[in-house]
């Protein structure tokens, strides 16, 4: 019951007790001097319950004077109001939980399916992945009220506490082919335990937030380990643009000597301020355009006219040395070189792991968290200004934010961007929804831990996925044509359908790099490396892969 449910019951039965006693004592001295008929004081309260209840026996009936006659008016109408906020305090309430639906708690028609332990935002990806292929799987909430809302939200989903066997055997977990374990490290661990009770045979994942307890969900029996955050960590340290570390190994590889890129553009750079259609990218460097990111949305095809500014994130695929020299026009002649400042904002795995990763380049980093720990420079809240101030944010030249919270990593991009309008933020966002905020915010470059985490499941659970860029803005799988095989891409319409595009065709082991989208027609068993945002693989997926 909540609190305001609970203060309404109170408030209700302290109505109940004032109205009973001021109509008592009132009633007890209207027959002693109005009526004249003087009566013990348990009489008139009889009388004041009687009427309450409607029962209605009037012994005192009928009243001579016009004061008592609307005193008992009176008394019926709080009666009346009593009775009918009683059954809004109690009945309406009972009958709603009576009512409502409520999830299950057992799964027993799923063969086959994925389990997955307790729902989070990072899930939310996996499972966008799992509805576009239409594979079945269910959720193992341990929360009533979530798994209620999960159930009315049309999720596949059993209410039980996923650390006993008894939840897990009501999930199916005996005729499962994965399970996810998606909660604390701890209850990770158990729920694995549980799990290989339930089905020795059957494949585990789970999640870790500390990498040190890595080992200890191995010796659990987890198959696969996943830590996002550490690869988001790196990944974030990497798009710092005063490292002296190069970029390169940010490439994708697609075989045939044939790489994909994100690639900023530098302020200063001979690329900066001018149009895609005035650069000509394609017939200048020999790389093709697969998109553009702009202010956090990417466009494909990427519009002629665009102006390339240091708010513009190019995905370019080509050979090495045509995007090596793509990179050295979109650097800036005066980028310098000297030791940089960089700010992080937040000392959790992810924090930690990218001030690991820039100790080994040209960047003095400062670290900010509200706990003082090992490796913390400045401790503080990060929403307050001044904190920023002592750690000399005017002099950095770029501020990592990795903090739990999206509203307060928002807030923190917005006092970092007004106290030094020229530094880089980058941040991690905990939940898609919110990179658009952070862009608006002054963000330069947001990556999302719930796709990072959505795209390392989807690449570990499904054999026929290879997901090859897990901490890219822009989501790159190789995956089997399906039923586009017997067709051209053309014929397809995959473009406009899915919005995806088609960088290299895998076939018999072979890449083919060259091929006509009008004529090539796909075969069975080809696979393909395709590029697009997340949204736009999945509709490839459900267009091409779902099951029926």
């Amino acid at each position: 019951m909540s609190l305001w449910k609970s203060r309404r019951t109170v408030y209700y039965f302290v109505l109940v007790v004032v109205s009973t006693v001021f109509f008592t004592l009132l009633y007890n001295y209207g027959m002693t001097a109005w009526e004249g008929r003087p009566q013990p004081l348990y009489r008139s309260l009889e009388i004041v319950f009687q009427t309450y209840t409607t029962t209605g026996y009037g012994q005192d009936a009928p009243w001579q004077t016009p004061q008592m006659n609307l005193l008992v008016i009176g008394m019926q109408l709080a009666g009346i109001g009593l009775i009918l906020t009683a059954a809004d305090v109690f009945a309406v309430p009972w009958l709603q939980n009576a009512l409502a639906p409520s999830a299950p708690t057992a799964a027993t028609d799923l063969e086959d399916h994925i389990v997955i332990c307790e729902y989070s935002p990072r899930g939310e990806a996996f499972l966008s992945e799992l509805e576009s292929r239409g594979r079945e799987y269910v959720i193992v909430e341990p929360d009533g009220e979530r798994a209620t809302v999960l159930h009315e939200d049309e999720y596949r989903v059993i209410h039980g506490d996923p650390e006993s066997t008894e939840a897990l055997e009501n999930a199916g977990v005996g005729r499962a082919t994965a399970v996810v374990a998606d909660a604390a490290d701890d209850i990770n661990a158990s729920i694995v335990l549980s799990a290989k009770e339930v089905n020795p045979d059957v494949r585990i994942v789970t999640f870790v937030e500390d990498v040190a307890l890595d080992t200890y969900h191995r010796i659990a029996g987890a198959d696969e380990v996943l830590s996002p955050r550490q690869l988001l960590g790196e990944s974030l340290a990497r798009q710092v643009p005063t490292a002296v570390t190069t970029v390169i190994d940010d490439a994708v590889e697609l075989g045939n000597d044939l790489e994909l890129v994100e690639l900023s553009i530098e302020a200063g750079s001979d690329l900066c301020n001018r149009t895609a259609e005035e650069v000509r990218l394609r017939k200048r460097f020999g790389v093709d355009v697969v998109g553009v990111w702009i202010d956090g949305q990417f466009e494909s095809p990427m519009d002629p006219t665009v102006e390339l500014d240091d708010d513009v994130r190019l995905l370019v695929a080509g050979e090495p040395e045509r995007i090596a020299a793509l990179r050295e026009e979109a650097t800036s002649s005066v980028r310098p070189f000297s030791s940089q400042r960089v700010l992080i904002a937040g000392y959790g795995e992810a924090g930690s792991t990218a001030a690991d990763v820039l100790a080994g380049t040209n960047s003095d980093v400062t670290v900010i968290d509200r706990q003082e720990k090992a490796g913390v420079d400045v401790v503080g809240d990060v929403r307050e200004p001044d904190v920023f101030r002592e750690a000399d944010i005017d002099d950095a030249s770029a501020v990592i934010v990795t903090l739990n919270d999206d509203t307060t990593a928002i807030f923190t991009t917005l006092i970092v961007s007004d106290l030094n309008p020229d530094v880089d933020v980058i941040v991690r966002a905990n939940e898609p929804e919110s990179e658009r905020k952070l862009y608006q915010a002054g963000a330069a470059y947001v990556q999302s831990l719930a796709t990072v985490s959505g795209r390392m499941l989807a690449s570990t659970i499904f054999e026929d996925e290879s997901v090859l860029a897990v901490d890219k803005q822009i989501d790159v799988v190789k995956l089997p044509v399906g039923r586009l095989a017997g067709r051209t891409l053309v014929e397809a319409d995959v473009r406009s359908e899915t919005g995806i595009v088609v960088l290299v065709v895998v076939r018999d082991g072979e890449t083919i790099s060259e091929f006509d989208p009008a004529t090539f027609e796909f075969e069975p068993g080809d696979e393909v490396v395709i590029a697009g945002t997340d949204e736009s693989v999945h509709r490839f997926e459900t267009t091409f892969l779902r099951e029926e």
